[in-house]
């Protein structure tokens, strides 16, 4: 009787042994599948915001632009000739809501406000519109020391995180990639404001730097368009 009872025990305990291992893999296996889901999903989001504003069926022509030049004056449009274009620069308000004429129009104002120095050649609005405030032969008060040979885009944004919405972001794609193609660049010569002074400017693609890579891949898609035409 006590060697039957040693054998079920031994039996027991080689039960729970199998028990724990088989336990160990489903626990293993679980966590793999979680693993791969939450990879899934991750990629699928990447994937859509892509979607979001990488579907764009733009190219490198001319878009439609409101030129309402500043005044000439000492604070935000002052006449100097700029040097050979090297860069694009993109910008962003950092005034929630604001539209494209009421940044021209401040741009304007200074001249008798005095109150600052600062202008864009190019301000892209809310929905979609482009008004272009300084000629792209002159140098703009926009990018610190790359205003000599750099054209600025301020684009306006609807809310505080900076993101450009659909309308906007088509716009800019397409007159930074027109930009490009007129002053012969690519997409590696458009940079950020914050490229050049540290400025959390664009404060979107500054914060996202996958959105900013995307932004650049849609201009050089962009470029190949018209390549292609």
């Amino acid at each position: 009787m006590q060697k039957k009872k040693r054998k079920s025990n031994h039996s027991i305990k080689k039960y729970y042994r199998k028990s724990r291992r088989n336990r160990t893999k489903k626990l293993v296996i679980i966590g793999v599948i979680l693993l791969i889901v939450i990879l899934g999903i991750g990629i699928m989001q990447r994937r859509y915001g892509r979607e979001r504003q990488g579907h764009l069926d733009v190219d490198a022509s001319q878009p439609d632009i409101d030129v309402q030049l500043l005044d000439i004056n000492e604070y935000s449009r002052p006449g100097i000739e700029s040097d050979p274009i090297t860069g694009i620069v993109i910008h962003y308000t950092a005034n929630p809501g604001s539209t494209a004429q009421q940044n021209r129009d401040y741009f304007n104002g200074l001249k008798d406000s005095h109150e600052t120095s600062v202008s864009s050649h190019f301000v892209v609005g809310l929905e979609g519109e482009i008004v272009q405030c300084v000629p792209t032969w002159e140098i703009a008060y926009a990018s610190n020391e790359r205003n000599h040979d750099t054209v600025s885009i301020e684009c306006c944004h609807p809310d505080e995180t900076g993101k450009f919405n659909d309308e906007t972001y088509k716009s800019v794609v397409q007159l930074t990639a027109f930009l490009c193609e007129k002053y012969g660049l690519t997409q590696e010569n458009v940079i950020r404001h914050y490229d050049v002074t540290g400025k959390i400017c664009p404060k979107y693609f500054v914060e996202h730097e996958d959105a900013w890579q995307t932004f650049k891949e849609d201009v050089g898609a962009a470029l190949q368009k018209e390549k292609q035409k």
